[in-house]
């Protein structure tokens, strides 16, 4: 699996003009199922993604996880993340994982960052989304399962 995790101030995602999923403070995490990913995958990334010590402690050093602070998440699939553009100017999305299975692993990762105690929001699977935030630091870590 891929994720692009971004430390946020807020997060909101919408859907036909309805706001579908929020978060305050803490991580809006755009994930993507690859072909050959499995429930154990997800459930390693959403471990990894709780522990990411990304938020800053009293000395202002990231040294404190999305689990120590408390904050919220707002998970949203993104089968854009894997994108080949090896060949032309028109990117390819081949590597992406067929819909039943990236829809099922994008649900286990959301039900996986509830299970570790994170407040999980999630946008809509395959719908067309409109995704604000105000990224904090600014933040972006790619995370890739495979490396």
């Amino acid at each position: 699996m891929r994720a692009l995790v971004q430390r946020v101030r807020e997060a909101a995602v919408r859907v036909e003009g309805d706001v579908v999923g929020q978060c305050g403070a803490g991580l809006m995490i755009l994930v993507c199922a690859m072909p050959g990913d499995d429930e154990a995958v997800a459930q390693a990334l959403a471990a990894k993604i709780a522990k990411l010590r990304v938020f800053t402690d009293e000395a202002g050093k990231m040294n404190r996880s999305l689990l120590d602070t408390g904050g919220g998440a707002l998970v949203v699939s993104q089968f854009t993340l894997a994108a080949d553009t090896s060949r032309g100017n028109r990117p390819g999305y081949s590597r992406a994982a067929p819909p039943d299975l990236a829809r099922a692993l994008y649900e286990r990762f959301a039900d996986a960052m509830r299970g570790l105690g994170v407040a999980t929001e999630t946008g809509v699977f395959g719908a067309d989304m409109q995704v604000s935030l105000v990224n904090d630091g600014p933040v972006t870590i790619w995370i890739d399962t495979e490396d």
